[in-house]
C-alpha cells in the first residue's frame, strides 16, 4: 500500500509541468516560485546565461522572461531562443513591469505567446500559463464572452478560409466576413468591429497596404489587427507590426490557439477601455 501511494505520488511530479523564470530580481523570483510552486516545478534563473545552464538538463515546458535585465535583455533572449533549433518551440511569456504598447507589440513578434503585466497575480499569470498547456475552445454560453459578445472582421480573399475562421469563432463571437480588401473601409466606415483578422496576401490590395488605412480612421487607432498569413518570416511579422499590426496567426492554425489570440486581445482592449474611463474619471 506504501509502495503504492509512492509511485501515485511519482507519477504525479514527474506530470508536473517545468517553467524556468527568468529575471534579475531575486525578490522577485522567490515571490514568482513561492506563488507557482504548488502548480508547477519552477526553475529560477537570474540571467540568460544561467537559464541555458539550466536547460542543459532541463527541457522546460515554459519560459517566464523578463524584459529589463543587464548583459542580455528579455528581446535578445527570447531571439536567441527561436534561433535554436533544441529551443524553438518553448512557449515564452514576457512577465515584466514594462507594459508599453510598442513594446507589447514588439514582444508578440518576436514569438513571445503571451504578454504579462506586473505586479504579480498568481491567478492571472496561472491562467496565462494554463492557456499554454491547455489551450481554449472558448468560453459557454453563459460566460463573459456572450455578455460582452465582441464583433470581428475576417478579410480573406479565400473563401475556404473564411469558412474555416468563421466555424472557429462563431460559437464566441459575431463574426463578419470580407472576400475583398478594396471594400473594408465602407465597411468599417458604417460598422465598428472589436478586432480585425486580416489576411496578409490578398490581389488588388495586401493586407500590409490596408493596415494603415484602418488606422487613418476614426476611432481605429487601437482597434486589435491580427494579420493571418502563409508567410510568417521575421521579416514579414516585424514589418506587419511596424505598419500597425497588433499579432500575427500563420497558416495553418490551430483553431485553439485562433481562439485563445483573439480572445486575448479583446481583453487587452476591453481591460484599456476601462482603464481609460477610470483615468477621465478621476481626472
Amino acid at each position: 500500500m506504501v509502495k503504492s501511494e509512492f509511485m501515485s505520488a511519482t507519477r504525479l511530479s514527474s506530470e508536473r509541468k517545468k517553467i524556468i523564470y527568468v529575471d534579475d530580481m531575486n525578490y522577485s523570483l522567490i515571490s514568482l516560485k513561492k506563488g507557482l510552486g504548488s502548480h508547477y516545478e519552477v526553475y529560477l534563473a537570474e540571467s540568460a546565461e544561467k537559464m541555458y545552464k539550466i536547460m542543459e538538463n532541463v527541457t522546460p515546458d515554459l519560459i517566464l522572461l523578463d524584459v529589463n535585465m543587464p548583459d542580455i535583455d528579455g528581446y535578445e533572449t527570447i531571439k536567441s531562443l527561436k534561433a535554436n533549433e533544441r529551443y524553438c518551440e518553448i512557449p515564452v511569456i514576457f512577465f515584466t513591469s514594462d507594459s508599453s504598447k510598442e513594446n507589447v507589440k514588439k514582444g508578440l513578434s518576436l514569438g513571445a505567446v503571451d504578454y504579462v503585466i506586473k505586479p504579480f497575480n498568481a491567478d492571472k499569470l496561472i491562467e496565462s500559463i494554463q492557456n499554454q498547456f491547455n489551450p481554449k475552445k472558448g468560453s459557454g454560453k453563459n460566460e463573459e464572452k456572450s455578455i460582452f459578445n465582441p464583433n470581428i472582421l475576417v478579410v480573406d480573399d479565400m473563401s475556404s478560409m473564411l469558412r474555416t475562421i468563421h466555424h472557429a469563432l462563431h460559437d464566441n463571437y459575431n463574426v463578419f466576413l470580407l472576400s475583398k480588401a478594396e471594400v473594408v473601409i465602407d465597411f468599417l466606415m458604417n460598422n465598428k468591429p472589436d478586432l480585425i483578422l486580416l489576411d496578409y496576401l490578398m490581389p488588388g490590395m495586401s493586407g500590409f497596404d490596408l493596415i494603415p488605412q484602418i488606422r487613418d480612421l476614426s476611432g481605429y487607432k487601437d482597434i486589435p489587427i491580427i494579420m493571418v498569413t502563409t508567410e510568417g518570416t521575421f521579416r514579414n511579422v516585424n514589418d506587419a507590426i511596424a505598419l500597425g499590426a497588433s499579432d500575427f496567426i500563420v497558416k495553418p492554425f490551430d483553431p485553439r490557439e485562433l481562439n485563445y489570440k483573439v480572445d486575448r486581445h479583446i481583453r487587452l482592449m476591453k481591460q484599456q477601455r476601462e482603464n481609460e474611463e477610470n483615468a477621465f474619471l478621476l481626472s
